[in-house]
């Protein structure tokens, strides 16, 4: 019923009863909340759905699926707005540290504002890479981004809905920098959109929410003309890509919901890997 109405009011007044829309919601929000580290919801960037129930389940699947610590150093690339950095603040003990990055500069100002003056021990950057979709006058390609941390620096780096944004030099350049910065043994947890037998009929047969149809430089994407909406990647690609860089997929990989296969973990895809001893 809410999107039958909304197709019959005029594109002129859609812009003016969003932004009276969330004028409301943000008043009502800052009212029962007025010291809350959660964001406005017209400031969310980083995707449909409730921001906390998501920011716990993946911290489940943090502790869970990829045994994080709480005295663990954590590398959150692509923190956005602070969706999974909130739950982790009353999980990582003193000893711990939260370090995050983002390329959308008011997610970063909005996290060091609300959540480090609470919590010294995390810690958020704004890097200014380029990408089409959510940075567009980034100063820095991606395939040629350096992480701002040394060498073995952290246990633990998770990916959320980063590298389905990403083309695949910008995926392969950033797996090099995770197994850069990670330490030995230390384990990574990564979203993506993988394309395999399963996957793939599925889009064929119209079911799938996404559909991954066009093909540009080895991956596929929803929009031939903003290609980093929403990239998805052969399973076969994502494999070798981590084994170049050392880094070992604990299987399972949790393959998602978002092609609407019967059995899934969360909406897009997660592989949980650590870093090899020899790498």
């Amino acid at each position: 019923m809410k999107k039958l109405l909304i197709r019959f009011i005029p594109n002129i007044l859609k812009p003016i009863l969003k932004k009276i829309y969330y004028f409301l919601i943000d008043l009502i929000d800052k009212l029962k909340h007025r010291n809350s580290m959660i964001p406005p919801r017209s400031m969310n960037f980083v995707g449909d759905g409730d921001f906390t129930k998501i920011g716990q389940e993946f911290k489940t699947y943090f502790v869970e699926l990829a045994n994080l610590q709480p005295c663990g150093r954590v590398l959150d690339v692509g923190c956005g707005i602070g969706r999974m950095a909130i739950p982790l603040t009353n999980y990582l003990s003193q000893e711990g540290e939260y370090w995050g990055f983002d390329i959308v500069e008011k997610g970063i100002e909005w996290c060091q504002s609300r959540i480090s003056p609470k919590f010294s021990n995390f810690h958020f950057q704004h890097s200014d890479v380029y990408n089409n979709n959510y940075n567009p006058n980034g100063k820095v390609k991606a395939q040629d981004f350096q992480f701002p941390f040394e060498d073995e620096f952290f246990d633990f780096v998770f990916l959320t809905s980063v590298f389905t944004h990403m083309l695949p030099s910008d995926v392969e350049n950033y797996l090099s920098e995770i197994s850069r910065v990670l330490k030995i043994e230390g384990k990574c947890l990564i979203t993506i959109f993988i394309l395999n037998e399963e996957s793939e009929k599925l889009i064929r047969s119209g079911h799938s929410t996404l559909d991954f149809r066009y093909e540009i430089n080895d991956c596929l994407t929803t929009n031939k003309n903003n290609p980093e909406a929403a990239i998805a990647f052969k399973e076969e690609f994502v494999i070798s890509l981590f084994h170049k860089y050392g880094l070992k997929i604990t299987q399972p990989i949790y393959y998602g919901s978002w092609c609407q296969r019967d059995s899934f973990l969360t909406y897009q895809d997660v592989i949980i890997a650590t870093k090899n001893k020899s790498n």
